[in-house]
């Protein structure tokens, strides 16, 4: 039994950061999925495939993965510089390259 501990992205659907402070760990897939044949679903006899467990650090998360005897590697994010122009920078006087529609 593997798991991958990672701090969610935000998602594309919202301008703020919710949930992205904590970790989430996630286990691998260990059993393959299955196409039943009459309805088409897609199923898969791992239970372990829907269990997210967050944790407040990756410290908390590492010491529960060691805890329970889990293997686990660590994703580590990738931090983003934030943007600091506004919507008034564009129409600033000193602006040096010129502002087009």
């Amino acid at each position: 039994m593997s798991a991958k501990i990672y701090r969610p992205a935000k998602t594309a659907m919202q301008s703020g950061k919710a949930k992205t402070n904590l970790w989430v760990l996630e286990f691998d897939q260990s059993a393959p999925r299955k196409v039943d044949p009459v309805f088409g679903y897609t199923s898969s006899s791992d239970m372990l495939q829907q269990v997210k467990l967050t944790f407040e650090s990756q410290e908390q998360a590492e010491e529960y993965a060691k805890r329970k005897g889990i293997e686990y590697r660590v994703i580590l994010p990738k931090e983003t510089t934030p943007k600091s122009l506004s919507y008034t920078d564009n129409f600033r006087f000193t602006r040096t390259q010129p502002w087009t529609h």
